[in-house]
């Protein structure tokens, strides 16, 4: 016996209605990871050992500052969509919400901060 109706399993959604489209969010954001990882390893890798103004230069290039902002936007969207899922867990009432909050503000204050490196090193590549 089915406890599904046929309108849940054609919408594809379950109770909270929502579990399906996060599963999938977190399949793609997987899946590009796997294939931004090790773009980024290689990158940091040719990056380890410049001095100042040649590391200044090549986060400057499109390549490596491309590769880095999407390592990061993806891997700290991904960490976030994780994480809810775990606090959803452990937690309860009042200790949730700021765990969540607490963990949404950290992933976005990561992105923000590699970002604005990222840009600050392309602006003096530049002005260089």
């Amino acid at each position: 016996m089915r406890y599904i109706t046929p309108l849940k399993a054609a919408q594809g959604l379950g109770s909270a209605h929502s579990g399906t489209s996060h599963h999938w969010a977190m399949t793609v954001s997987a899946c590009a990871l796997v294939l931004l990882t090790p773009a980024f390893l290689l990158v940091i890798g040719k990056a380890i050992g410049l001095p100042r103004e040649a590391l200044m230069m090549y986060f400057g290039r499109p390549y490596p500052g491309i590769i880095t902002a999407l390592f990061v936007i993806v891997g700290m969207v991904h960490f976030i969509k994780g994480t809810r899922i775990m606090i959803d867990d452990y937690f309860n009432h009042t200790a949730r919400k700021v765990a969540i909050i607490v963990s949404v503000i950290f992933g976005w204050a990561v992105i923000a901060a590699a970002i604005f490196a990222l840009a600050k090193m392309a602006f003096t590549t530049i002005a260089i």
